[in-house]
């Protein structure tokens, strides 16, 4: 009994101290076990165990089980939590976590799963719109808890009312997630499933007989067990009872298998997401392989016989037999399931079972792969190969864990594969048949070079000494070029030449530069290169081919340095995707993986980087600024803006390099080279200009679509300072509401005195609260820092913006070119 003013505290789970992932995010108070895979880098925090480590226990310990976090998790009390209970039929009550306690509690032992469970699978054929769980995205804990039926009886709802055609509704806090209406995480179930004890449907407040973890919903979640984790709403705060489904976005957004064919973008433009007929509620059949675990290497030895384990779960029908295969799935032998927990007293099994096979060595020396598979008292088994969708969900085709023998210190041994590694790790039969795949399409053969006549003969080993703004040389197509004079008035500043100093430019210069500035060149030009027969650029500047498979890292030409940066300046460098969220239609944010979860990128505030692709054989280079910063550890995000091409009849080929990002899959890599930049904000109001180090107390931002990204960078280096006095103002101008980019950051970083931010639209939606039209002179008076001499103005955006809009609306405020800053 808790006494009288003696709150509980959410459980560490046995865990004490704050991961360094954590450290700068927004669970920097929670205590979490570092060996967890985490499949979304740092932040939200999404993991599972090893399957090591997962096969350790049969009821999982809170620390090692798998966490699925769509945000930031709410750090919620004991004493302050409510719980609402209203609808249809229903007598409105509160309830307090001291009044949920005393009522009459049960245990229920099942099994979690989340639905993309062993999507990495998935992934290896065709990216998906979800990130790579491994086969340890389930678990299995005993929850306490009250029946949700007996909640609603309190509140006056029959249990008469399970036959009729109602839906309860439950919803976790308000502004807990970016997305749907107030930012709420929240689904719907029938009356039937809460109201009939069969189905075991409890408000859970511990696990494993200690109070719930922050994780794992703290201070009282849902458990449907034999539904899919999705269902199962965390830190729950309102039951409604209604007579239609939740229209909660994440109900109908984030839990869905539709047909093969569709893709996200068709899902969304024919409207796959609301057609009832491809929910997901109740789990499929699965099971997974915990030993041999991948990499695992068995001597051979005569007589002696391998032990092979592993799970199977369904969703509350009853495992009657799991089954192992090692002649490619033409006879199968059965396993013993060695561990069981007792059905429900209705007869559903909601825990998984665990099973066990001895398969001798002298038979293993035939076979290419073990397979399992199991099945149910309904008669379900699994499939030999999976469906592709787009959500890459509910995968649950057979297991098979390759068998390789070959010599190992000296032993005939056996070595096994599973078919991925969760997460971001590299590892797998399925990752290295997608690599090899990759690599027989990319060999390119080597070109002549033209040979040209000059006055001077230079080795390429000559040319890479000068490398510097005291002598900056570089090559174009076999010609030697001095661009020292040219480096104070450089459009893009002395850093784009700098970049690719003393080497050859060739396929930078292609990419970006007009006719009239290849034409510019002969005043620069001072010689020829010596040909050595070979096509250049070559070696580690070349361009790398991408890859379906994070494996490519090891094989990319990645520097190994003092210090934990991932940008060389001198190198192009191969990074690859580890995540890719849909923002919208046309918006996506991409997360590259940098060689280690230490690397910082190495991105000084308001520089930029250069993405190169091959597009139709034509090398394509843009400028990117990414979101992120060095304060983000082992990763960098884009947020890209996709220009498709027939959408905009002056542009009917779209943007090159934007399609191209939003065509690469996880584990393909995008190859960059920086920093380049002409601007760094140094901090407390200090920046260098084109080297020139100047001070400002107050900056005004300007910028269109996608020419946020640096402002938002110098904007978030300011605000993430305490000490940082800067003040700054940003007007964003965009074409419609759906084109802003990063908005919900910016509502944030508007709470901070010293930011402000004015948004324009060319065609606003009705009762638009901010301006409409382009960029004026008026609208800059009014929503931007007035002039002074320590206050600057940087713009990005259309040329056309810049020149007829932002610069002559500053300088009727007194702003004179010296304060006008073009990134």
């Amino acid at each position: 009994m808790i006494k009288q003013g003696d709150f509980p505290e959410a459980s560490n789970g046995g865990v004490v101290g704050i991961c360094k992932d954590d450290i700068g995010t927004k669970d920097e108070w929670i205590h979490r076990d570092p060996g967890l895979i985490r499949l979304t880098g740092r932040h939200p925090f999404n993991c599972e165990p090893t399957v090591a480590k997962l096969a350790e226990r049969f009821i999982t310990y809170p620390k090692d089980h798998y966490v699925r976090n769509h945000g930031a998790v709410p750090r919620k009390t004991w004493e302050e939590h409510r719980l609402v209970v209203c609808g249809n039929g229903v007598e409105t009550r509160t309830f307090t976590m001291d009044d949920i306690i005393q009522l009459p509690s049960v245990d229920v032992t099942c099994t979690l799963t989340c639905a993309g469970n062993r999507r990495k699978e998935q992934n290896m054929k065709k990216q998906t719109i979800g990130f790579s769980w491994g086969s340890s995205g389930t678990s299995c804990s005993t929850w306490t808890g009250v029946r949700l039926g007996h909640i609603l009886e309190l509140c006056g709802v029959s249990p008469e009312r399970r036959s009729e055609d109602e839906y309860v509704w439950l919803d976790g806090p308000e502004g807990e997630l970016p997305a749907g209406d107030k930012g709420i995480y929240g689904t719907s179930i029938t009356m039937l499933r809460a109201l009939d004890p069969a189905f075991d449907v409890i408000l859970a407040y511990k696990q494993n007989g200690e109070w719930l973890t922050p994780d794992h919903g703290f201070p009282i979640r849902t458990i449907i067990p034999g539904y899919i984790g999705g269902r199962m709403i965390k830190f729950i705060e309102k039951i409604t009872v209604s007579d239609r489904e939740s229209d909660n976005h994440y109900h109908y957004m984030d839990n869905r298998v539709l047909p093969s064919h569709v893709d996200a973008e068709t899902a969304t433009k024919e409207g796959w997401w609301y057609k009832p007929d491809y929910i997901i509620n109740d789990l499929n059949i699965n099971s997974a392989i915990f030993s041999p675990d991948q990499g695992n290497v068995v001597s051979f030895e005569p007589g002696k016989s391998l032990k092979v384990t592993g799970y199977a779960y369904s969703n509350g029908n009853k495992i009657i037999r799991c089954e192992v295969s090692i002649d490619g799935c033409k006879t199968w032998r059965l396993a013993d399931v060695t561990n069981r927990h007792p059905p429900n007293k209705y007869g559903k099994h909601w825990a998984w079972v665990w099973w066990s096979i001895e398969i001798p060595h002298d038979e293993l020396l035939g076979t290419e792969e073990i397979v399992c598979r199991a099945w149910d008292s309904a008669q379900n088994t699994q499939p030999n190969t999976f469906t592709w969708n787009a959500m890459g969900m509910m995968n649950n085709c057979v297991f098979r864990c390759k068998v390789h023998k070959e010599p190992f210190a000296g032993k005939f041994c056996f070595r096994f594969e599973h078919p991925t590694v969760a997460g971001a790790n590299p590892g797998g039969w399925m990752e290295r048949e997608a690599l090899t795949a990759q690599q027989d399409t990319v060999a390119l053969p080597p070109k002549k070079v033209e040979k040209h006549a000059g006055t001077a003969k230079f080795t390429m080993e000559e040319v890479e000494k000068h490398d510097s703004k005291e002598s900056a040389w570089f090559v174009y197509h076999g010609k030697v070029y001095d661009a020292t004079p040219f480096l104070k008035d450089h459009p893009g500043g002395a850093d784009s030449i700098l970049l690719v100093a003393g080497t050859d430019a060739t396929e930078e210069f292609d990419a970006i530069h007009s006719t009239k500035a290849k034409n510019m060149l002969i005043e620069y030009y001072i010689g020829d290169l010596i040909s050595e027969g070979v096509d250049t650029p070559s070696g580690d500047d070349a361009l790398s081919p991408s890859s379906t498979s994070p494996d490519l890292r090891r094989a990319a030409a990645v520097p190994v340095v003092e210090e934990p940066v991932a940008l060389n300046p001198k190198k192009k460098l191969d990074f690859p995707l580890i995540e890719k969220k849909i923002l919208s239609h046309n918006v996506i944010k991409m997360r590259f993986g940098l060689p280690s979860k230490d690397h910082k990128f190495g991105l000084p505030v308001g520089k930029h980087v250069f993405l190169y692709a091959k597009v139709n054989g034509e090398t394509v280079m843009r400028a990117y600024t990414p979101t992120s910063s060095d304060h983000d550890l082992g990763y960098f995000e884009l947020v890209i803006k996709v220009y498709r091409s027939n959408e905009h009849p002056k542009f009917p080929e779209g943007g090159k390099m934007s399609q191209y990002l939003d065509s690469l899959s996880l584990g393909d890599c995008i190859t960059v080279k920086g920093p380049v930049g002409h601007v760094e904000y140094l901090g407390k109001g200090r920046y260098l200009l084109d080297g020139e180090e100047r001070f400002a107390t107050a900056f005004n931002l300007l910028a269109g679509g996608t020419g946020i990204t640096p402002c938002y960078q110098i904007m978030k280096a300011i605000l993430r300072d305490p000490e940082d006095t800067t003040k700054v103002s940003f007007l964003y101008a965009n074409n419609s509401e759906d084109d802003i980019l990063l908005k919900e950051e910016l509502d944030q970083m508007s709470k901070d005195s010293r930011f402000t931010v004015w948004h324009t639209l060319t065609t606003p939606p009705e009762n638009w609260s901010y301006s409409s039209g382009f960029i004026s002179p008026q609208m800059c008076k009014d929503h931007l820092l007035p002039h002074s001499d320590n206050t600057v103005a940087c713009m990005c955006g259309p040329p056309p913006m810049i020149e007829f809009a932002c610069k002559p609306s500053l300088k009727e405020m007194g702003f004179d070119q010296s304060q006008m800053i073009e990134f």
